[in-house]
């Protein structure tokens, strides 16, 4: 590790990690010349724990990128380098824009060719064929499992690993990156923790993860178009590791942004927010019955959940 954080102004820096003073540098990231500021660390315990997610930076600095003035020249670029435009559910290409009744001025761009996985990364079975075999035929599409510690634990191993691809990814975002370039970041720091990126060929789809602009609700599909200042962006990232998926998405501002983009985001945000304290309370209330048995009254139960619902917009405990 390069210790030259620890002159001048950048003693101010904090560590990737853990936030703490940060005075080493990753000696990559100043050989590529990228800000220090997203290459600062405390020790080298925390560079080690962050090596996986965080050598992706090194590739997106590397990453040839599609740099034409207009989208007439940018798609031209694309079409030059053999990207095709995704037909058919993802199972067919072609060099024409299907035709579709677009509900906004977003369209979609070329996509380059799908991406390889090593095979020493364990896969999901749609991963050689693009179908699925063992979800839809499984009893926990009508039924939900208690988890035993163990998977639970498999769970939060595998969604810590998801967490800091996204955080990979929301580094990479910023005015006149494509969503192809996010789509490379999210693949490279995926293999690298030793994962399978979920959405690579599930019902044959064509990327390593969704990348949803402006109107598209989700599971956009990443291709050749540019990022532009004022775009809001949701990146989906699900990665397969050690027999579970960790899935996880957020949406992310480029550049400034409108005030209707922000109240969006914000709002979707806080409804998320409430859900999950929605969900503790109910957790709670079951847990009660299971302790409590018959005496937990009608009215026992009738007063948790105003008070679990109140908690999530008015802060009250229940006693």
């Amino acid at each position: 590790m390069d210790g030259s954080a620890a002159d001048g102004g950048e003693s101010a820096l904090v560590c990737v990690r853990c936030s703490k003073p940060a005075r080493l540098q990753c000696p990559k990231c100043v050989e590529l010349k990228l800000p220090r500021a997203n290459a600062a660390f405390c020790s080298q315990d925390c560079f080690k724990v962050m090596w996986s997610s965080h050598k992706s930076v090194h590739t997106e600095a590397r990453l040839p990128a599609l740099r034409a003035d207009s989208p007439e020249e940018q798609i031209s670029a694309a079409l030059g380098r053999g990207w095709l435009y995704c037909l058919k559910k993802g199972q067919n290409r072609t060099a024409r824009l299907p035709y579709f009744d677009w509900p906004g001025p977003l369209r979609p761009y070329p996509i380059s060719s799908k991406r390889l996985v090593p095979d020493n990364i364990t896969k999901p079975d749609w991963a050689y064929d693009g179908i699925p075999k063992v979800e839809p035929m499984s009893d926990l599409q009508n039924t939900v499992e208690i988890k035993t510690p163990e998977q639970i634990e498999r769970m939060r191993e595998t969604c810590r690993i998801a967490r800091e691809v996204l955080d990979a990814a929301a580094r990479a975002v910023r005015p006149g990156i494509t969503t192809d370039e996010i789509d490379e970041v999210v693949h490279e720091a995926t293999i690298a923790a030793g994962g399978y990126p979920s959405p690579l060929n599930y019902h044959f789809f064509p990327k390593s993860c969704c990348t949803s602009v402006n109107e598209v609700i989700c599971h956009g599909i990443p291709d050749a178009r540019r990022l532009e200042e004022g775009d809001i962006v949701n990146v989906d990232v699900t990665v397969y590791y050690n027999g579970v998926h960790g899935d996880l998405n957020e949406t992310f501002f480029v550049g400034k942004v409108d005030d209707a983009s922000q109240q969006l985001v914000r709002c979707t945000y806080e409804c998320l927010e409430k859900a999950i304290a929605i969900e503790k309370c109910l957790a709670l209330i079951d847990i009660l019955h299971e302790q409590l048995g018959d005496y937990c009254t009608l009215e026992c139960q009738q007063y948790l959940e105003r008070n679990c619902h109140s908690t999530s917009e008015t802060g009250s405990k229940i006693s």
